[in-house]
């Protein structure tokens, strides 16, 4: 069949985009996104270049700019040509040279997809089957999982791959045949990125071995992206069972984690959203044979062993945090909001409010009051005791968590801390049979 109509059956079965589609290609000079550009053309897709001139390579940088920019010429097709500083940027964000390039590219193409006039935009790869290969090889041996394997989608996020059914060398037949000219960038040639290595060196070695090993391997990608079709099914199910939302934490039950087949897999799906790496998941498993308080972090979580359950939370606490409360009214706060107000009771009348309710004899309390985190050799007297008690050994006993230990506030009078919104009030400010003016605060968290 010929190289074209491969091309828009495959368009065709992947459901890429819609005939009407604007087609932003990416289009550096080299074989692959010659012959893409050639193919939309053929087939008459309504089409813009992207070119990217990354600095990297001097003259050949140059060249290629140029080359593309005629290129654009000879076939009436818009261009659009951007220049970035990719050593500056790798070196401000700390990323490889080929990560900034990869960052800058994509982040710039998007922009273009956004605001494109004519709708709906693609951008469109010339990624073909061999780079789909390599891939999963250089996925392989990096250590990734299922998604790894299976490689590049065809579209994905508005990014299209409609070459992906191509080898390197199909592609170089259609080219001959079609008299198309290219230019080859030369650091393609060099080994020391690992890709290219795999491409010179590995991927030879197994075609002498395994003749015709390109078919077979990419049967291997598609019955692997199936594969992982059925995998985030089953996770996804396993994910809705286990793990619980409250708040901005998620609660695991240690028990029914471990009770799966696969928990280290099952625990790193549910834990890589929230920035844990693979290498992370035995460590985070390992915490459900320890005690409770333990964690491992991620940049911005921890998953916290707490009795039974890991806790999985956000990093940031509410450490020396406070407000100045000098009148009754609404208090908003970057944790929630407090609402102070006076009532009027009847001498003797019973009011049991819920945790979030305080109510206190106005005769014991004046103003200012201050809301703010509690510290260590914090104390109070918790109504109905006699007795002082540091607030350390209240939270052990009604069983907090270490985020909520850590997230824990206090309503202080004059060094007094009168109440523990959510939890507790201090006896000493307590309504009496003979109170009839009462302050209710009332907390509500975000």
């Amino acid at each position: 069949m010929h190289l074209l109509d491969s091309f828009r059956k495959f368009i065709e079965a992947e459901k890429l985009f819609p005939a009407r589609a604007h087609l932003l290609l990416a289009v550096s000079g080299g074989l692959d996104s010659v012959v893409l550009l050639d193919l939309c053309r053929e087939a008459g897709y309504s089409l813009e270049i992207l070119h990217c001139n990354f600095s990297l390579r001097g003259e050949e940088s140059q060249r290629d700019e140029i080359f593309v920019t005629q290129l654009a010429h000879t076939y009436g097709v818009p261009v659009q040509v951007q220049l970035f500083d990719t050593l500056s940027y790798a070196e401000s964000n700390g990323v490889p040279v080929q990560v900034a390039a990869r960052e800058l590219r994509y982040s710039w193409f998007e922009e273009q997809r956004i605001q494109s006039s004519v709708q709906p935009a693609f951008i469109v790869t010339g990624h073909h089957l061999d780079d789909n290969i390599e891939t999963s090889l250089y996925n392989y041996f990096k250590g990734t999982g299922i998604a790894g394997l299976r490689g590049m989608l065809p579209v994905r996020d508005h990014i299209a791959r409609p070459l992906l059914f191509a080898t390197r060398e199909q592609l170089a037949d259609y080219a001959r045949e079609r008299g198309l000219q290219w230019v080859e960038d030369s650091s393609n040639a060099s080994d020391k990125y690992a890709r290219n290595y795999l491409r010179h060196q590995l991927v030879p070695v197994v075609k002498k071995i395994f003749p015709g090993v390109e078919q077979q391997l990419a049967d291997n990608l598609q019955r692997l992206r199936e594969t992982e079709m059925i995998y985030r099914q089953a996770i996804g199910r396993i994910r809705q069972s286990l793990v619980t939302q409250k708040g901005q934490e998620y609660h695991i039950p240690v028990l029914k984690l471990l009770q799966q087949a696969a928990p280290r897999t099952v625990l790193y799906e549910i834990i890589r959203d929230f920035g844990f790496s693979p290498a992370q998941a035995s460590e985070v498993l390992a915490l459900c044979s320890s005690t409770s308080g333990h964690y491992v972090a991620s940049a911005t979580y921890r998953v916290i062993r707490n009795r039974a359950w890991l806790v999985i939370a956000p990093q940031a606490g509410i450490a020396d945090s406070w407000l100045l409360i000098e009148k009754p009214g609404t208090f908003t706060t970057q944790w929630g909001q407090l609402r102070v107000e006076q009532l009027n009771i009847e001498p003797g009348e019973v009011i049991t409010p819920d945790p979030s309710i305080a109510l206190l004899d106005t005769r014991q309390v004046q103003f200012p009051l201050l809301l703010r985190s509690w510290k260590q050799g914090d104390y109070f007297y918790p109504l109905g005791m006699g007795k002082k008690k540091k607030l350390a050994r209240f939270f052990i006993d009604q069983k907090f968590s270490k985020t909520q230990k850590e997230q824990a506030l206090v309503v202080e009078m004059d060094k007094k801390i009168i109440w523990i919104p959510g939890h507790r009030i201090d006896d000493r400010f307590k309504i009496r049979p003979s109170t009839t003016s009462i302050w209710k605060l009332q907390w509500t968290p975000l």
